[in-house]
C-alpha cells in the first residue's frame, strides 16, 4: 500500500500537530487522545508525516512479531 492509500485511510482537518507545531495549521487527523489530570479528553493531531511514520513503525512492530498489521487505525484504540 503507497502513502497516498494509507493517507485516504483517515479524516482530515486543519490543525496543529503534536509533533510539528512549528509548521502551523496544516492538514491533521486524530492519532491518539490524552486524559489530563484537570479531567477530560484532548484529541491528539498528527500531520501526513506523523501519520506515515507511525504506520510505519506499526507495520514494522507486526512483521517483527509476527502479527497482522492493519493500516488505517491510529488514534482507535491505544495501549
Amino acid at each position: 500500500m503507497d502513502r497516498q492509500q494509507i493517507l485516504s485511510m483517515y479524516e482530515w482537518a486543519i490543525g496543529t500537530c503534536f509533533r510539528h507545531p512549528a509548521k502551523g495549521k496544516v492538514r491533521t487527523t486524530v492519532v491518539g487522545s490524552i486524559h489530563p489530570r484537570c479531567g477530560g479528553e484532548r484529541k491528539v493531531l498528527g500531520c501526513e508525516d506523523c501519520v506515515i511514520a507511525m504506520e510505519d513503525i506499526r507495520r514494522e512492530v507486526a512483521a517483527r512479531t509476527g502479527g497482522e498489521y492493519k493500516p488505517g487505525h491510529l488514534g482507535e484504540c491505544l495501549g
